[in-house]
């Protein structure tokens, strides 16, 4: 227990910093999402379930060395580079510094006419957790034009987990339970418990669908929504935008699929909030 209560203190700890993952395997996986190898013997379920937390908040923000190394060689990777930047406020945002222009530009899931801001996060991601009372306040005050689409990371096993969570309230349409899965997640992090996250995906099932009865979904519709074909499609989407994207860190965001941001660039919540508005105002105009 004492050993359990020290994995998930250290998970909270270190969620969303810069330290580096474990030394990867000698033989390289081909892709982030690959299980990472067994340990040497079988650990309790909850027990794995707060492991498996930890070495994901590690390596958050780098997403992995073999991440990386995946994504350099996909045929769907980014250049991102420094330059045609949009007509900004004078003096306010740069370049380079503040966001990062995406070229060549990336499509969206939007009709023409509309304005894509798409946020990747994390539901197990602290500062994914901090920003979304900014992103709440905001989505109430957008302009008309905007679409704000959410996808989930996917780097690791846990990441999986949390994003078939996601999607599996999507299929549902209850938008209302996305905001308790969140709360939830976090308030569980707090008291060392698994995070709507098992050791298995069959584990992972039975917490979330038990978490889904409890506020008012039957165990069957959750079921079946869970394996549905929908969302099965949302999660291989949601990798090849991990990868083609090239995230490293989350919350990240893009504007339009032309610029890409997040709270460290901006300086803040608040101050995302502000450059994203300006960004959207620009692509307006443009």
């Amino acid at each position: 227990m004492r050993r359990l209560v020290a994995l998930a203190a250290l998970a909270v700890l270190s969620a969303c910093s810069q330290q580096s993952p474990a030394p990867p395997p000698a033989a390289p996986a081909p892709a982030a999402t690959e299980t990472a190898p067994p340990p040497a013997a079988p650990a309790p379920a909850s027990q794995a379930a707060q492991s498996e937390m930890q070495q994901a908040t590690a390596s958050q923000e780098s997403g992995g060395e073999e991440t990386d190394r995946s994504q350099a060689s996909s045929d769907a990777s980014l250049e991102k580079i420094t330059s045609l930047p949009p007509q900004m406020p004078d003096g306010k945002w740069k370049a380079g510094v503040n966001y990062d222009p995406i070229v060549p530009a990336q499509p969206t899931s939007v009709s023409p006419g509309r304005i894509e801001v798409l946020e990747v996060f994390w539901l197990g991601c602290p500062h994914c957790f901090d920003l979304e009372p900014f992103l709440r306040a905001w989505q109430k005050s957008k302009p008309a034009y905007v679409d704000f689409v959410r996808v989930p990371v996917i780097w690791q096993p846990v990441h999986r987990a949390h994003a078939r969570l996601y999607y599996t309230i999507e299929a549902l349409g209850r938008p209302a339970l996305f905001e308790k899965a969140f709360d939830t997640i976090h308030q569980l992090e707090q008291q060392q418990k698994p995070p709507l996250v098992g050791n298995s995906d069959a584990e992972s099932l039975n917490l979330q669908q038990a978490f889904a009865v409890q506020n008012g979904v039957s165990a069957d519709e959750f079921a079946k929504a869970y394996n549905s074909f929908s969302v099965n499609s949302n999660l291989q989407r949601a990798e090849e935008i991990t990868q083609r994207y090239h995230v490293e860190g989350v919350p990240f965001i893009v504007v339009n699929g032309r610029y890409a941001t997040d709270v460290i660039k901006a300086g803040g919540e608040a101050k995302l909030i502000n450059l994203i508005n300006d960004l959207v105002a620009a692509e307006h105009r443009h």
